[in-house]
């Protein structure tokens, strides 16, 4: 393995207190990795390490694990939790999609909807979009004034802080495409018949504000990677890449945890025993 890919978590993390330059990252770097053979070796090794870190988070019921994926239309959020997702047992892993709020929604605080959605201990729970949203689309397109989304960020860090004091493990992932990437994705949807189904109007309107969202994920991430709750910036040119960043950082994380399986409660030979009865 390249000297590169052994701390990942380091490498795109972005720093407590510091705002990432966007446009200084490449959204291309693959950590000196070009193979495909290679790489696939290593994300199978991480999805069995994923799976393996499961089964001890749903078993000890210690923590719950909080996985943030966001990123722009066509970044790759549904390939991300289709591919690292793959191997986990879906009885232990939710997905949860943040849309546009219902009328419900709207009318309760910002985080009402999202606090509902947090896995409970054992669980790993994926957000295909967030709680941030409402620092990001409110703010290009100007839905609420401005004092009101500023506020937000501190909010979030004080909701994601209850989290983090209750055992929730909390991973954010900032899928970073470049501009021209973006278009080349949405034109592909245009050109290729099977992938008409995720044509929206709003997808290539939002592509319009690129730079606006740049700016506002460059302050969210500033604002929001805490030691408890970090932002991890994952170049997502290349899909493939994507794919093994997250899921080597995210079973590093479990793996940190060094959990350990209940002590059991029953004498196994006592159950053996009852299995077959001397005679």
């Amino acid at each position: 393995m390249p000297k590169k890919l052994k701390d990942l978590a380091k490498r795109f993390l972005a720093e407590p207190g510091k705002k990432p330059k966007l446009d200084k990252l490449d959204p291309g770097d693959t950590a000196g990795i070009f193979r495909k053979a290679h790489y696939e070796r290593i994300l199978q090794r991480d999805i069995k390490r994923l799976f393996e870190e499961q089964t001890l988070l749903w078993a000890s019921r210690e923590h719950a694990v909080l996985v943030v994926l966001q990123g722009l239309d066509a970044a790759g959020k549904d390939g991300t939790i289709r591919h690292v997702m793959t191997g986990l047992n879906p009885q232990g892993c939710r997905v949860t999609g943040f849309k546009v709020p219902t009328e419900e929604e709207a009318h309760h605080d910002f985080l009402w909807r999202v606090h509902k959605a947090v896995p409970m201990r054992g669980e790993i729970g994926v957000f295909n979009r967030s709680h941030y949203e409402d620092v990001l689309v409110v703010r290009v397109h100007k839905l609420v004034p401005k004092h009101v989304w500023a506020s937000r960020y501190d909010q979030i860090n004080q909701f994601e802080k209850i989290l983090a004091k209750n055992n929730v493990v909390i991973l954010k992932f900032f899928l970073h495409i470049s501009k021209d990437e973006q278009e080349q994705r949405l034109e592909a949807r245009i050109a290729d018949r099977h992938k008409n189904w995720k044509l929206s109007p709003s997808d290539f309107a939002e592509h319009q504000h690129f730079d606006e969202y740049m700016d506002a994920y460059e302050d969210a991430i500033s604002e929001c990677s805490t030691e408890r709750a970090p932002w991890y910036v994952i170049p997502s040119n290349q899909k493939w890449f994507r794919n093994l960043a997250v899921a080597q950082i995210l079973a590093d994380k479990l793996t940190e945890l060094k959990m350990k399986y209940p002590a059991t409660t029953v004498d196994p030979e006592v159950l053996r025993e009852a299995m077959h009865p001397a005679s």
